[in-house]
C-alpha cells in the first residue's frame, strides 16, 4: 500500500516575488529602517518616555549651545 501524496495548497499569488524578500534579525539588534536605535539607561527613561520628547530636549540643547558659543569664546579672551 503506498502513502497517499501529500497535496500542498499554495494560496500565494503567482505575481509574488518571494525572492526578493529579505530575512531580518529579530531583537535588539535588528537593523531599522534608516532610523537610529539610541538605548536611553533608566534612569533617563523615565524622565524621557518617548522619541518625541527626547528629540524636543536635544533640539533644545542645541539651541541653547548654539546661541552661548559667540559668549562662551569671548569671554575665554578677557583673561
Amino acid at each position: 500500500m503506498k502513502k497517499a501524496e501529500a497535496k500542498i495548497e499554495d494560496e500565494l499569488q503567482a505575481e509574488y516575488d518571494l525572492k526578493s524578500l529579505q530575512v531580518r534579525k529579530v531583537g535588539p539588534g535588528r537593523e531599522g529602517f534608516g532610523r537610529f536605535v539610541v538605548r536611553l539607561e533608566p534612569d533617563v527613561a523615565r524622565v524621557f518616555p518617548d522619541a518625541d520628547s527626547v528629540n524636543e530636549a536635544l533640539r533644545f540643547l542645541i539651541r541653547v549651545t548654539r546661541e552661548n558659543k559667540p559668549a562662551l569664546s569671548n569671554d575665554a579672551g578677557d583673561d
